[in-house]
């Protein structure tokens, strides 16, 4: 078979390099030899390919039928928009006589490109779109209006949604979110025949980098077990414990939920008032510990702070009907105890990050509902508690797609896996996250690079149906928290009445936490509240330590009613904005006490840190 594919290719390529096509052409025995193995590889390449997509369609033979029509729920939302735009004709017609008028002008500087003279492109990508980096989508005059001509449509296309009115502003936004998948899948770098560096590739490897893209994608197939799982960076290469999540430590108090972990000291004093880490359960806690150099747990430790982090556990079927309460019960408030009996204090500091900052916002309101005065002063990272502009996530969480994910959670024992969460996050960057990916494995044939974040990233936990389903319901799609209607355990939650000390961060650019609703958030607690906005995301703009001197962050100490007015009247500093937080924290963190060693205090250690939950795998 690949004998005879081998020789119909090599006849057509003699054939289309003859003069006037008038019969083949003499090779040179190097030629004849390049040109055989090029086919051999493209014909291995095609028999791999169609190996995969068989195992893979043997694989799902006995699964329910996953095909849906509308697999994004997008339809309600996609008839609103086109109704409106068939409400108002002359708006398309404009349009599409602008978009005309764009083409024409790439037909004629491509023309005049063609004649030798010196033009200008008519649109160029937006900054930081990496996917037109190697210079022949410029030089080239074929692929550089190739480019352009997607940019042209692209940009039309999602400028046309963007600008009807009249439509409900979370409708319109998912129709641009749907259209922006759209013309993201369908970028000319996603395609072999029109990528110049994949063209390149197949080139100079003889057609090797194909066979070994095909192997690549036959073994995301497999690590998937039948469903596309991109390979983001070399999985084998990092291990827990070993090069990530080090810093060293015992687990100090284990329950169905979290393990507590408590760190060794770096300092002979420390503050007498701990500091307890609740990171986000959807993923594990060791984006505090990856390496030593950008440790918030080791660095922490080296400003004489006594660290504790909860590392949650990745539950399994049987833990399937924990609800928020028991995370809030034996995750919260069983951790906070746990260390104020270790550290022999009354009461301790706490952080929460991202998810768990939100069930630290509403343990802490919880508290001051009942008197309890456990936690002294919290800091919340990339955290929200008014979810009324929670970004893209708040596109997932309509009921359509929540009945969706709880036949889902039902088929896997009543528990979403971590793919599942992982996809989700992966589709709000699908540039940089999946398609750079699918490019770099496949179409290049080369493998991820080693990336301790993108193991991390990739280390999901999976969901209990009910907590999740709880979460997503009460907080992305009622907002009670913020409106004060949440209930956990017969008590209404009111922010306003928690009157400690509160520090809130953001990041400027976090797409999972965008400022905006982390700032309106920060304005719900009735105590002195210090907000925060750093440079990058929801994880860069977090996991800075100083001595990277990477990106800035903006301190003011007012609290106005916007964002907007607070970013005027801030001031911008270079770099990390940790030294800022230690400063506020150690000013509620009491006096100096001889540092604690978590092998000899009141609590049993029950292992070396990281624990035995965060090696558990989904």
């Amino acid at each position: 078979m690949v004998e005879e594919k081998t020789f119909k290719v090599e006849a057509k390529i003699e054939a289309a390099a003859s003069p006037e096509g008038f019969g083949p052409v003499a090779f040179t025995a190097e030629q004849r030899a390049q040109v055989e193995r090029l086919s051999a590889n493209l014909a291995r390449a095609a028999v791999t390919a169609q190996g995969a997509i068989a195992e893979m369609a043997l694989r799902q033979a006995d699964r329910p039928a996953a095909l849906s029509p509308d697999p994004f729920h997008v339809a309600p939302a996609l008839t609103q928009v086109m109704g409106r735009l068939a409400a108002q004709p002359d708006r398309v017609m404009r349009a599409q006589a602008d978009l005309f008028s764009r083409y024409l002008d790439l037909w004629q500087a491509a023309a005049r490109r063609a004649a030798g003279e010196p033009t200008e492109p008519v649109v160029k990508p937006a900054r930081g779109d990496k996917r037109f980096n190697d210079p022949d989508w410029s030089d080239n005059p074929v692929f550089d209006v190739i480019k352009q001509s997607y940019l042209l449509t692209a940009n039309w296309l999602e400028g046309l949604v963007a600008d009807v009115d009249g439509v409900d502003p979370l409708e319109k936004r998912r129709v641009e979110f749907f259209v922006k998948m759209l013309t993201d899948a369908f970028s000319p770098s996603n395609f072999l025949a029109s990528n110049p560096t994949a063209l390149k590739e197949v080139l100079s490897s003889g057609g090797e980098s194909l066979v070994r893209g095909m192997e690549n994608f036959q073994q995301d197939l497999q690590r998937g077990g039948g469903q596309l799982s991109i390979a983001q960076t070399d999985y084998d290469l990092f291990k827990i414990g070993e090069n990530v999540a080090t810093a060293p430590g015992k687990v100090v108090f284990r329950n169905d939920i979290i393990e507590l972990l408590q760190f060794s000291p770096a300092t002979e004093t420390v503050c007498e008032i701990p500091l307890v880490i609740f990171p986000p359960w959807i993923n594990k806690f060791y984006i505090l510990d990856l390496r030593p150099e950008n440790s918030m747990i080791r660095w922490l430790a080296a400003q004489g702070v006594t660290v504790f982090v909860a590392s949650w556990v990745n539950p399994d079927a049987k833990l399937a009907t924990k609800t928020f309460e028991d995370y809030m019960r034996e995750g919260i408030y069983e951790g906070v105890a746990a260390a104020m009996k270790q550290a022999g204090v009354d009461h301790v500091n706490a952080v929460g990050y991202c998810i768990g900052g939100t069930l630290l916002s509403a343990t802490l309101a919880h508290m001051a509902a009942k008197g309890d005065t456990f936690i002294g002063a919290a800091t919340f990272f990339a955290a929200q508690q008014d979810f009324s502009e929670a970004g893209d996530l708040l596109l997932f969480t309509n009921e359509d797609w929540l009945k969706d994910l709880e036949a889902k959670m039902d088929e896997g024992g009543g528990v979403l896996s971590g793919q599942s969460m992982a996809d989700t996050f992966n589709a709000l960057r699908a540039n940089d996250l999946i398609w750079s990916f699918f490019v770099n494995n496949y179409l290049l044939g080369k493998e991820p690079k080693p990336f301790d974040l993108l193991f991390w990233n990739s280390d999901q936990t999976r969901m209990p149906k009910t907590l999740h389903t709880f979460y997503l319901r009460k907080f992305y799609g009622e907002n009670a928290l913020a409106k004060g209607e949440l209930v956990l355990d017969g008590v209404t939650l009111n922010l306003g009445d928690v009157k400690i000390p509160i520090y809130a961060q953001s990041s400027r650019e976090d797409h999972i936490a965008p400022a905006r609703s982390v700032y309106k958030g920060a304005r719900l607690f009735g105590g002195p509240t210090t907000f925060t906005l750093a440079g990058s995301g929801h994880i860069a703009g977090v996991i800075n330590a100083p001595a990277a001197h990477k990106y800035q962050h903006w301190i003011n100490d007012k609290l106005p009613p916007t964002l907007e007015e607070w970013q005027a009247g801030a001031v911008e500093h270079a770099g990390s904005w940790w030294p800022h937080w230690a400063e506020w924290l150690k000013a509620h963190s009491g006096k100096q006490v001889p540092a604690r060693d978590p092998a000899k205090g009141p609590l049993k250690p029950l292992g070396d840190a990281p624990g035995d939950y965060v090696r558990v795998k989904s």
